[in-house]
């Protein structure tokens, strides 16, 4: 399995559920989304063994290309996620941004492809298309960015895009993943064809089961030459002991206003992504019963688009659950924490090492050198 992190772009980060996703934030928690403050959070993600960090896109963060490009420079090996809008740039533009990102950066780009799910976002940036009309130009721009990184020399007439004897000058090596995540009928169409990994935000077992069953069927039907991976979005709350990791869960619910999740809710029942309805009819903005699997609390999706579940319990508990997941298919999880910082660590010390002894997890970290330990009377004091 592969473990990724979160970027919090989206106003910040602090000990308070930052809300945001699909225009919705209820603001920051005071720890400013700057390159300080995401350096720290990058490289705490890369010194407790995450693959990558996921970088969201929309127009209630910072734009994630130039994020990521910057933070880049100030980690080592931490891979990047990034999550971009087909409709926003042509494909041979997108295909050439991901070349330079991933032959500039030694190969850390990963790419996560968001069609959009409101349509009145969309039109922030240009973009008129319905939503069905969003994921057919999707299929026609992934279809162009794939053939160009093979070398070729594409001319394609769509119904919505067309190039004529595009070719790159430069090719990303390696060719970027593709996450890729929606639960319509015609998201289903164009992950089956063209993702890498699909991703699902976090539902109960059966419920993702059902999920991993459908994309599997859609994506035999196609003439891939890769399988097809499984990934989840969550967020997580662990701690040494389940007693500690509720409490916080408690704590977090406590500091958000009833008249907020109102607000909140009130926005994102307007939403027209099927992902989204899915996340609120497991709360359906009540406070009471979040609790909607063992250790899955629904609570985060109260105020924030988006993923809005988080694994909650002792570091053994969220390692179990894990591994449930993990039995159904699912190999990549991409999580988050309140804060992002201290999270990784909570995760990364508390977590991992569990998953590492029952051998889910294999840590690639690089082993650090360390200095012989002189006793301190011998170092030379006066």
């Amino acid at each position: 399995m592969r473990f990724h992190w979160f970027l919090p772009t989206n106003g910040g980060d602090g000990r308070h559920v930052v809300g945001g996703g699909h225009g919705l934030a209820p603001g920051s928690s005071g720890r400013p989304a700057d390159v300080a403050y995401l350096t720290q959070v990058a490289r705490a993600a890369e010194d407790n063994g995450f693959t990558a960090a996921l970088t969201p896109t929309g127009a209630w963060c910072e734009d994630a290309w130039l994020s990521t490009a910057m933070l880049s420079q100030t980690t080592d090996r931490l891979k990047f996620l990034v999550a971009f809008r087909p409709g926003v740039v042509s494909p041979f533009l997108a295909a050439q941004m991901a070349g330079t990102f991933q032959n500039m950066s030694g190969g850390r780009l990963l790419l996560n492809v968001v069609t959009g799910g409101e349509s009145h976002e969309q039109r922030m940036y240009g973009d008129y298309l319905d939503k069905d009309a969003r994921y057919r130009r999707c299929d026609e721009f992934l279809e162009i960015v794939r053939r160009l990184w093979t070398g070729e020399t594409v001319d394609f007439a769509g119904e919505f895009l067309s190039v004529d004897a595009a070719s790159l000058g430069q090719i990303p090596d390696p060719v970027p993943d593709i996450y890729f995540g929606g639960s319509s009928p015609a998201a289903g169409i164009v992950a089956a064809k063209h993702a890498d990994v699909y991703l699902t935000w976090g539902e109960p077992p059966d419920a993702v089961a059902r999920k991993i069953a459908w994309i599997r069927e859609l994506a035999a039907s196609e003439k891939r030459d890769r399988p097809i991976r499984f990934g989840i979005r969550m967020h997580t709350i662990t701690r040494d002991t389940a007693e500690e990791a509720w409490a916080e869960a408690d704590r977090l619910l406590a500091g958000i206003p009833p008249e907020t999740i109102a607000t909140v809710q009130k926005g994102l029942r307007l939403s027209e992504s099927e992902g989204q309805k899915r996340m609120i009819a497991l709360h359906n903005g009540s406070t009471s019963d979040l609790e909607i699997y063992p250790n899955v609390w629904a609570g985060v999706g109260l105020v924030r688009g988006g993923a809005g579940t988080a694994l909650v319990g002792s570091h053994e508990q969220v390692a179990d659950r894990i591994a449930e997941y993990a039995a159904l298919g699912i190999e990549e999880f991409v999580l988050s924490a309140y804060p992002h910082l201290e999270g990784a660590y909570w995760f990364g010390e508390g977590v991992l090492p569990i998953l590492a002894e029952r051998g889910l997890w294999k840590d690639e970290r690089p082993r650090r050198r360390t200095s012989a330990r002189v006793p301190f009377a011998a170092a030379g004091t006066r």
